[in-house]
């Protein structure tokens, strides 16, 4: 619900990562609060949508969450092109996932919104016996590319509001509100009274 008198912000939020890494079942646990144990591998993408009511702003969410599969690679430009925001995710267990995870960021930082925010997720936290990167190694690389870092699970939805309630706040902080489609003009008189008119 969007606060009265509070800034709105339309904002498009794009999932990135290799397959297996959870981009779904974070959405899913975000919009949704659900998680499914044998989630399907996003074919081409998915679209979902959330509000989140801020003490400075409602941001409104339209998250792209894009397929990892390498043949639908092609697409992604088309979600991330304009995104206000990216979340790059990769799997804790797999240090694959987090050298093709450096690659979308590579890539978004050529292609991408250069004033886009942007987080490095470590999805599956969950997996913690299983970690084959470690938290440091992917808060450096976070923070040498003026992404922030967080670590998640969408099985137990740690951190999962923690995240996009960030990303909102930064959102908040980066972009002018959506205009309404009315300004008010104070416009002053001679006998120094003024008066409001409108103007499309």
């Amino acid at each position: 619900m969007a606060r009265p008198g509070n800034k709105i912000i339309q904002a498009k939020l794009v999932l990135l990562g290799d397959m297996g890494t959870g981009k779904t079942s974070l959405a899913l646990r975000f919009v949704k609060g659900q998680f499914f144990p044998n989630q399907e591998p996003t074919i081409g993408a998915a679209f979902f949508t959330q509000i989140l009511s801020l003490s400075e702003a409602t941001v409104k969410f339209d998250i792209w969450d894009t397929a990892g599969q390498e043949r639908y690679h092609s697409l992604a430009p088309m979600y991330y092109r304009g995104a206000a925001a990216a979340i790059v995710v990769y799997d804790i267990s797999s240090v694959d996932t987090f050298v093709r995870a450096k690659k979308w960021v590579q890539e978004l930082q050529t292609h991408g919104n250069q004033k886009a925010v942007m987080a490095l997720v470590a999805n599956k936290s969950d997996l913690e016996p299983k970690r084959e990167v470690e938290a440091e190694v992917g808060e450096q690389f976070a923070q040498e590319n003026g992404m922030f870092y967080m670590e998640t699970s969408a099985k137990t939805a740690e951190n999962i509001n923690e995240l996009f309630y960030e990303i909102a706040k930064r959102l908040a902080r980066a972009l002018p509100p959506k205009p309404t489609g009315m300004n008010l003009n104070s416009v002053v008189q001679d006998r120094g009274r003024s008066y409001y008119c409108c103007s499309a």
